[in-house]
C-alpha cells in the first residue's frame, strides 16, 4: 500500500505506530475497546491511550479512563483540534501538547546506503537488540546524536531522534535518520512512520516526510509535558 493510500486509514497507521513505538521502548501494550494503549513503564508509570478521531461517546469513555490517574495520557490524532480541545475541557482534561504531528514517508525515496561522517571527531555506532535498531554518533566519548527504529510488518517506526544541544546544526539529525533507514532496509519495508515535534517536523519535511495528522496529548494533570519522540 502506498503512503497516499495509507493516509486514508490513519486508524490502522496509529495501531502500527503504537506497536513500533512500544517495540522501541519495550512497553507493554493492550487495547482499550478498539483503541491501542501502552504502559509507559519508564516515564509516567501509567497507561497512555491512543485514538484517531473517536466519536463523542468513545472520547467520553477514554477520557474517564484517563482521568482515573493524573499520570495517564490520552493522545488523539485529528485535524480537528478545536473539537477535541472542547471535548477535553468538557471532560476535565487539559491539553498538555498540541505541537506534534504524525508523519509518513515512502521508504523508496530514502537513501538505502550507509551514510558517512565528514568530521574526523565523529564516529557512528549501530546495533540491534530485541528487534530495535540503534544508531549513535559519538564525538570522542560524548554522545552527539542518537535514534532508533523498529519494523512492524512493512513499516519502519522511528523513535527518539535526538541531537544533543552542543552538536546541533551540523546535519546530525539527517545523518541519524539515514543511518537508521539503512538498517531498516535489512527488512522488507515500504513506509516509515514517526511522531514529530515542532523542530523535528522541519527536518523530516526536508527529508521527504509528509504530515498525516495533528496530535493532541491530554491529561487530568495540569502540569503537562511535551512527550514527543523527536
Amino acid at each position: 500500500m502506498t503512503p497516499d493510500a495509507m493516509v486514508e486509514d490513519i486508524t490502522h497507521l496509529l495501531e502500527v505506530w503504537v506497536a513500533g513505538w512500544a517495540g522501541c521502548r519495550g512497553y507493554e501494550t493492550r487495547t482499550e475497546g478498539r483503541f491501542p494503549a501502552a504502559l509507559r513503564a519508564d516515564t509516567t508509570h501509567d497507561w497512555e491511550y491512543f485514538a484517531h478521531d473517536p466519536s463523542d461517546s468513545e472520547f467520553a469513555e477514554l477520557a474517564a479512563k484517563t482521568a482515573e490517574a493524573p499520570a495517564r495520557i490520552l493522545t488523539i490524532l485529528s485535524n480537528d483540534a478545536a473539537r477535541f480541545t472542547f471535548l477535553a475541557r468538557k471532560h476535565g482534561l487539559n491539553v498538555t501538547s498540541a505541537s506534534q504531528t504524525m508523519m509518513i514517508v515512502d521508504m523508496e525515496t530514502q537513501d538505502a546506503e550507509d551514510p558517512w561522517l565528514s568530521a574526523d571527531d565523529l564516529s557512528l555506532a549501530t546495533s540491534e537488540s530485541n528487534g530495535v535498531h540503534h544508531a549513535v554518533v559519538h564525538s570522542d566519548e560524548t554522545v552527539a546524536a542518537s535514534g532508533r527504529v523498529f519494523v512492524v510488518g512493512h513499516t519502519a517506526v522511528f523513535d527518539k531522534i535526538v541531537t544533543e544541544p552542543g552538536f546541533q546544526r551540523r546535519g546530525l539529525g539527517s545523518f541519524i535518520m539515514k543511518a537508521l533507514a539503512a538498517q531498516a532496509f535489512e527488512h522488507d519495508v515500504e513506509n516509515g512512520l514517526l511522531l514529530a515535534s515542532l523542530d523535528g517536523q522541519k527536518l523530516y519535511s526536508h527529508l521527504g516526510w509528509k504530515t498525516l495528522s495533528h496530535v493532541l496529548m491530554l491529561s487530568a494533570s495540569d502540569e503537562g509535558s511535551d512527550l514527543s519522540v523527536g
